[in-house]
Parts: C-alpha cells; structure tokens; sequence
C-alpha cells in the first residue's frame, strides 16, 4: 500500500550569486572615476583660460606696435640719387662742351690804306690757299685775310679775293721784265712770280702787277 502522504522530493537549493552586485559596483566606480577625470579636465582647462587672460600684456610691446613704421633708409636713397644726379650733370657737361663747335677765330681787319700802294682782284685758282696767295704776291698771309676778313674759305673759280700791290705797270715801248723792275725796286723774278709767268716776257700795252719790295 502506498503511502497516504507522498514523500517530498529532495528540492535543489538555491545558490545566491553575487555578481550582478559586483558588476553595478563597477560601472559605478568607473562612472565616478569619469566624472572625476571630467572634472579635473574642466578645472584645468578653466585655470589655463584664466591664467590667458591674466596675464600682463607688456607696455614697451604694445608702445613699439603703435608706433609707426618708417623706412630709415629713404633718405640714403634720395642722398645717393641726388649724388647719382650730381654726377650725371658732372659727365653731361664736358660731353656738351666736346660738341660744341669750335669757335671761329675772328681775323683782325686790316684796311687797304694801312697797307698802301693799289688795289686788285685776285680769283682764286685750283691748289691756291691764302698761304700761297700771299707768297705770290709778297704779302703776310696775315695780311691777305685781313684784306679778306668775310672770308672764311677759299673755293677755285669763285672765291675772290683784294689784294694790294706796290703799282700796275702797263707795258710801253723799251719795257723788258729787267727794266720795269729796276724802275720799281722789285726782282724781275718776283714781277714773273707775281704775274704768274715762266717765261722773261712782255707784251705792249700789258698790264704788269708790281708787288711789293719787302713783305707786308
């Protein structure tokens, strides 16, 4: 017969776990510690902004930035322009001077009765020039250009130029070179040169130009 009562089974006992304790307790911890990293974070960063603006701004830097800029070396570039100017004009000068024509050298005038005797007009010749003009005729060459003082420059053909002489001798019957010239006080080869002959001779009735004795 069985039992009135059934026996009772043998029931497990329950075991008490602890670690959903422990585990709020850590991320408790770890909360808090967060929030004290968090903290010392702001704390910090706080104390640097107000050590930022409490600091000392230096009045000699703030005096330096206000003051205006200037360029120091700007009157050494105008001193060397003005010297770069002086010496332009320095070299200018002598070249305006080089190309500047030469001045005419005024002949002094000599009139015709300082030198006395007669008048004539010579045409100048090819090769002629006042040196030998003045040879030919026993003149000073100073003496023909003061004779000539517009003249500046003797051309072949056209240039003509006064000319003093002692006389002009027109040829008569008996008049040889020889005789003529002992009538004027003259070398017969000086009436040749004069009249531009090469041979010792005379026509009647030609005019014979007498230079002078002694050079004028």
């Amino acid at each position: 017969m069985e039992d009135e009562f059934p026996k009772k089974r043998n029931i497990r006992p329950t075991e008490k776990s602890n670690l959903p304790i422990v585990t709020l307790l850590v991320l408790v911890v770890l909360v808090l510690a967060m929030l004290y990293v968090g903290y010392e974070y702001i704390s910090d960063s706080s104390s640097n902004s107000e050590e930022l603006t409490s600091v000392v701004v230096d009045s000699t830097l703030e005096e330096t930035v206000g003051e205006p800029i200037t360029d120091e070396p700007a009157p050494i570039a105008a001193k060397t322009d003005e010297k770069a100017e002086a010496v332009k004009e320095t070299v200018k000068e002598p070249a305006k001077e080089e190309v500047k024509k030469p001045e005419k050298e005024e002949k002094p005038a000599i009139s015709a009765a300082s030198v006395g005797g007669e008048e004539i007009t010579h045409t100048v010749q090819s090769g002629e020039t006042f040196s030998s003009i003045a040879s030919r005729y026993n003149l000073k060459t100073a003496t023909v250009q003061g004779l000539n003082s517009s003249v500046s420059d003797v051309k072949s053909g056209i240039t003509k130029l006064k000319i003093q002489v002692k006389a002009v001798h027109t040829v008569g019957p008996g008049d040889v070179l020889r005789v003529v010239a002992n009538k004027y006080g003259v070398t017969k080869e000086a009436i040749m040169k004069a009249n531009g002959k090469t041979r010792d001779f005379s026509e009647r009735g030609e005019k014979l130009i007498i230079p002078f004795p002694d050079r004028k």
